[in-house]
């Protein structure tokens, strides 16, 4: 007569090693164990949340993303809102409000020709130096 071997030789990773349905062979436990195998109606059932995700997020994903400008930038800026008729104008200067228009920080890269008053939060020494030339003015926020 043949000597059946023990099922748990082969079959790695296989839930049931060969007995069909779980209820069909040995499946008692200690603690915690067999969660993920032949007690995973009672993860289902009792403890959905036992394999949630664990850890930390980055800081990286978290982080709020500065929204910039440029200052080559801020004429086509006022040539749209004007056709917006949604432009300010103060002390016979276009007044934009950059924080009201969604932007963080003014940069510097491109020309300006037109005097204008700008709002913004943040902004480079090269983009105050380029407005102040044009004749215009930055009026700086607390941010």
């Amino acid at each position: 007569m043949p000597h059946k071997l023990r099922k748990v030789r082969k079959k790695r990773g296989s839930r049931t090693h060969g007995y069909g349905q779980v209820g069909q062979h040995r499946k008692g436990t200690k603690g915690k164990a067999g969660l993920h195998k032949h007690r995973w109606t009672y993860v289902i059932k009792y403890e959905p949340d036992y394999f949630e995700k664990r850890g930390f997020t980055s800081q990286k994903a978290i982080s709020r993303k500065t929204n910039v400008i440029n200052v080559g930038e801020l004429d086509e800026l006022a040539h749209k809102l004007t056709a917006e008729k949604k432009l300010e104008r103060k002390q016979k200067k276009t007044f934009l409000d950059l924080d009201k228009l969604g932007y963080d920080k003014l940069l510097g890269m491109g020309k300006i020709t037109k005097p204008m008053l700008v709002k913004v939060v943040a902004h480079s020494e090269a983009a105050a130096k380029k407005i102040e030339e044009a004749g215009g003015q930055i009026l700086q926020e607390k941010g």
